[in-house]
């Protein structure tokens, strides 16, 4: 069977022998097919009428027709062709539509071919053979044009499937990126560990900790040279010293880490010796109390999983916070007494 997306379709006055009504539309284009029939409709109406009443089987045919049950229509005019030959070429010419018809879900082009060849080749004098000539020319075109959408169709869905193989390729390629980048970033962290740990066996321990509030950055010293840097998050609100307790400040000035607490809720923490004399000072004048309890210190219990984004916000009271590993590192780093210079 040939392409069911392309239609022949043939338009008029349903004269009373039971031609049948249809559009002519497809790929051939509605007008041009259009114009092409409407003779062959008009030539051939007064030929049809002839003796239309006098074969009760050709009313069973169009009847069967005109209810849809197009298989039923061509068994009917199939038994007209084998019992009476001399009205063949009618019969062949009738079964030749059907089987081009549109709403036939069966349609044959090949097969309408086969009738109306027939008809020019057994009939060469019937009142149809000019009709079939045009329903031939016509039905060949068509095909020819679903050959050709077909093959377009065919080069468009290698096309697509080639593309949907680069784009999958692509991604697999994205997908390697990201590993081979995580990877370094798994070998940086395992480089400076080891360069941390060496540092600690040939220099001992971190003498000085510089926080630098406005860079969100807290380095470890050892003789003047920076051992490491980290990025923190501050208090809620890091602008400017810590006055009194509540303010959610985190100190500026010069201190030690005086003491260290591997329970507590944060992890663990080292606790920086705030208020010094110059904040108890200034408290004093101000008639408020302090604050105190200022820390380096790791993530809430059970909030680990948060790593490194927790310094896209300042979230603490007034402590510096880093992630779990880096006060773990710290904590090594550092013994009681480390300077400790809080910067603006």
């Amino acid at each position: 069977m040939f392409g069911k997306s392309s239609k022949i379709v043939v338009t008029g006055k349903k004269p009373n022998f039971g031609a049948k009504l249809v559009e002519c539309r497809g790929r051939l284009g509605l007008l041009f097919i259009c114009i092409m029939l409407i003779p062959m409709l008009l030539s051939g109406c007064g030929q049809f009428n002839k003796g239309f009443q006098t074969n009760p089987t050709y009313n069973e045919a169009n009847d069967f027709f005109s209810q849809g049950r197009y298989m039923a229509s061509l068994s009917k005019y199939q038994q007209i062709l084998e019992k009476d030959p001399t009205s063949g070429d009618r019969a062949l010419f009738e079964m030749g539509i059907i089987y081009a018809y549109p709403d036939n879900q069966q349609k044959d082009y090949q097969k309408a071919l086969d009738c109306f060849q027939k008809l020019i080749r057994d009939y060469p004098g019937s009142g149809y053979k000019k009709d079939s000539k045009l329903m031939v020319f016509n039905i060949n075109n068509v095909i020819l044009k679903d050959k050709t959408i077909d093959t377009q169709q065919k080069h468009i869905n290698i096309l697509q499937q080639e593309t949907t193989n680069r784009v999958n390729e692509l991604a697999g390629l994205q997908k390697k990126i990201e590993t081979l980048e995580q990877e370094i970033k798994n070998k940086n962290m395992e480089y400076s560990k080891i360069k941390l740990d060496l540092f600690i066996i040939q220099k001992g321990k971190a003498d000085k900790i510089l926080i630098e509030k406005k860079e969100r950055r807290l380095s470890l010293f050892s003789k003047d040279k920076v051992v490491k840097t980290y990025k923190i998050a501050l208090g809620g609100e890091p602008d400017g010293a810590k006055e009194r307790q509540g303010d959610n400040k985190t100190p500026e000035g010069t201190y030690i880490i005086d003491s260290r607490n591997k329970n507590s809720r944060f992890h663990l923490s080292l606790h920086i010796s705030y208020p010094n004399e110059k904040d108890k000072k200034r408290a004093k004048q101000l008639g408020v109390s302090p604050g105190g309890d200022i820390m380096i210190h790791g993530i809430k219990n059970e909030m680990s999983w948060v790593g490194d984004r927790h310094t896209e916000i300042d979230w603490t009271k007034g402590c510096i916070a880093v992630t779990d590993e880096e006060i773990e590192e710290i904590n090594k780093l550092v013994p009681n007494g480390t300077a400790v210079e809080i910067r603006p």
